[in-house]
Formats: C-alpha cells, sequence, structure tokens
C-alpha cells in the first residue's frame, strides 16, 4: 500500500525537530549526529570512534532524552562479565524457586561506552542482543525491547586494557562514524555554553512514535538502479580487479559482507526521509557509503604497513564509481529530483 505524502512529510519534521533539540546541547559534529538519526529510523546500531572529550557519549545521552525512550548506559571494562551485560538468575530463600534479574541491555537505547574494553564473552552475549533482539538467560530467551538499538563509543589511541572487537560483532554495525576535533568557532561555542547554566532538552518524540516513523522510512522509494549501485560498490570492495582497481587487491584481505549493501539501502532510505523527501537520491548512497563500509574492510599486512585505511579503498571505489543516473516516473513526477550524474 502507497504511503500517504504528509507521513513522509511529517516524519521529516519530527527528525528535524529531534536534530534541532539536541543542538542545543550538542556543538558541530553533524555527521555524527545525521547517522545516529539515520540508525534510528533504519534500526541500525551505531559504532563511534574517537578522541575523548568530543561528546561522544554526551550526544547519545542527549539523544535519549529526545527521544523519550528507555536509556541505559553501559561502562565496559575488563572485569565485567555476561551477567552485568545481560542479567543473571538469582535464589529466592523466601520461594525456593530462581528468580531471573535482567540486566541493562534491556533498553530501547544501550549505550555501550569503550565497547573493546570487555572481554569475548561479554562480546557474545551483546552480539546476541544486537543481531537476534533476544538474549539467552539459562534456558530461557528473554526478547528485548522495541525499539531496540545500541550506540556504542571506542577510543582510538589508547590500547591498554582492550580487546579488538569481533569481525563478525563489528558487522552487526550499521555504521562505524569517525569524529574529529571541532573548529576553533565551535569549541569557543562549547565552552560559553557550559560555562554557565548547561541547555535543557525537551522530549519531542516517543519510542512508540519512533516505530511508526521506522515504517515510514520503509516505505521510502528507491530506483532499482540504486540498488544494483549499491551491491557494485561493496562488489568493488571484495573485486576490485574487476572494477579497473586492481592495485587495491593487495590491500584488502576480505571486502565488505553483503550487508554493507543492505545497509547503503536502508541507510539512504531513512537519509532520505530525514533531507524531506520519499524517494532516494544517487547523493544519498554515495553519502552514507564511507559509514557503511569502512568498518567491513578486512584490510592487509601490505596495507598497514603503508598506512592505507578503509577510507582510503572506499573514496577509491567510489571516484571510480560514478552515481548511476535515475529518472523518477511513476509513482513519483520527475521533477521533484532531475536526474543527477
Amino acid at each position: 500500500m502507497k504511503m500517504p505524502v504528509e507521513s513522509f512529510q511529517q516524519a521529516s519534521t519530527t527528525m528535524r525537530n529531534v536534530l534541532v533539540e539536541i543542538k542545543k546541547v550538542i556543538v558541530g559534529q553533524d555527521l555524527m549526529l545525521e547517522r545516529i538519526l539515520v540508525a534510528l529510523l533504519a534500526r541500525g546500531h551505531v559504532l563511534i570512534e574517537g578522541v575523548p572529550g568530543l561528546a561522544k557519549t554526551l550526544a547519545i545521552k542527549t539523544t535519549a532524552r529526545v527521544i523519550e525512550a528507555e536509556f541505559k548506559r553501559i561502562q565496559f571494562t575488563p572485569d565485567l562479565v555476561p551477567a552485568d551485560l545481560i542479567g543473571t538468575r538469582i535464589y529466592n530463600q523466601h520461594t525456593g524457586t530462581f528468580d531471573t534479574e535482567l540486566g541493562p541491555v534491556f533498553a530501547n537505547l544501550v549505550l555501550a561506552d569503550e565497547i573493546n574494553r570487555a572481554p569475548a564473552k561479554v562480546q557474545s552475549a551483546l552480539l546476541e542482543a544486537m543481531q537476534e533482539h533476544q538474549v539467552t538467560i539459562g534456558k530461557q530467551t528473554w526478547a528485548l525491547p522495541n525499539p531496540f538499538l545500541v550506540l556504542a563509543t571506542e577510543n582510538p589511541i589508547e590500547s591498554e586494557g582492550t580487546y579488538p572487537l569481533p569481525e563478525a560483532q563489528v558487522d552487526r554495525f550499521m555504521f562505524k562514524v569517525v569524529i574529529t576535533y571541532p573548529s576553533v568557532l565551535e569549541e569557543v561555542t562549547v565552552v560559553d555554553r557550559m560555562a554557565v547554566q548547561p541547555p535543557e532538552v525537551q522530549p519531542v518524540v516517543r519510542a512508540s512514535e519512533l516505530l511508526e516513523m521506522q515504517g515510514v522510512a520503509d516505505a521510502v522509494y528507491v530506483h532499482p538502479k540504486l540498488t544494483e549501485y549499491a551491491v557494485t560498490l561493496a562488489n568493488a570492495t571484495r573485486r576490485p580487479q574487476e572494477v579497473g582497481l586492481a592495485e587495491l587487491a593487495s590491500y584488502i584481505s576480505y571486502g565488505s559482507s553483503p550487508r554493507a549493501s543492505l545497509n547503503m539501502i536502508i541507510g539512504a532510505k531513512a537519509l532520505a526521509l530525514i533531507r524531506g523527501r520519499e524517494y532516494v537520491l544517487p547523493e544519498d548512497v554515495r553519502d552514507i557509503a564511507p559509514e557503511v563500509i569502512r568498518h567491513r574492510l578486512v584490510l592487509s599486512y601490505e596495507a598497514l604497513a603503508q598506512n592505507i585505511t578503509g577510507d582510503h579503498i572506499v573514496a577509491r571505489v567510489l571516484e571510480r564509481l560514478p552515481a548511476p543516473r535515475v529518472h523518477f516516473g511513476d509513482p513519483y513526477d520527475a521533477a521533484k529530483a532531475a536526474p543527477t550524474g
């Protein structure tokens, strides 16, 4: 069934209001904030990498207040055990039975702070929650709340007491957002704001309304050529020689998984909705590609020796593969979007 145009407009306006409210607290970091909102609409998890003090945690906590959803923060440490995350069974002396005490992962928005500090067993428990939206305690399986999103942070400059995230878990993150220092003007604004009474934000949308907007994002139109383009971009990281990028083959041990293609399209639909459209344009796919692909590449030792990063690979692929020209006919008027090259 075709979604009314008013539904797209209303959802877009609501998400813009969410962004305005968040930016009362967060200065700059526009890419990170936009990707968080895209993930909320696309039901994806986000990994945010940046040095300390760049408002990663504050941005996530502020988002949770604006969304008015149940929020829990988990500070990951090397001594964490799965029970600290998902919960455990406790013996009740009065009844002579075991009761289940659910852990902090049972929330709509879960902040996994410094996620790379937890050992393998904890990551395994979190992996089930991220992928299956459920956890297993003893012999019983518990469904997680809906919506459920993990927003994780990691510090790239500190390696002591950290564990590399398993590739299977990294692949479950829809985006990996890398943030850098603010500009001088942005930092001056931060100091001015925080030197007085910190600004307060007001709830804009409830968790139940977010579920409805996720359904609207699902209805955003994607031209078949754009789906093919997303698959072509992902495939180019696996077989670069097929698209005239043979020089990249020695740098890539494993290319991006099919989740990259899927997340580029799902993410582009949510991004288009935030930008006020009920259809995806080629630039939506291209804009979102770096955050979708960069963490799904397994680079070779040669790449590491030459300081070749996933971002270098993605940039070369996007440069080599131009966006297709698409024509929006029925059910959308071609006048809504001029063909792009």
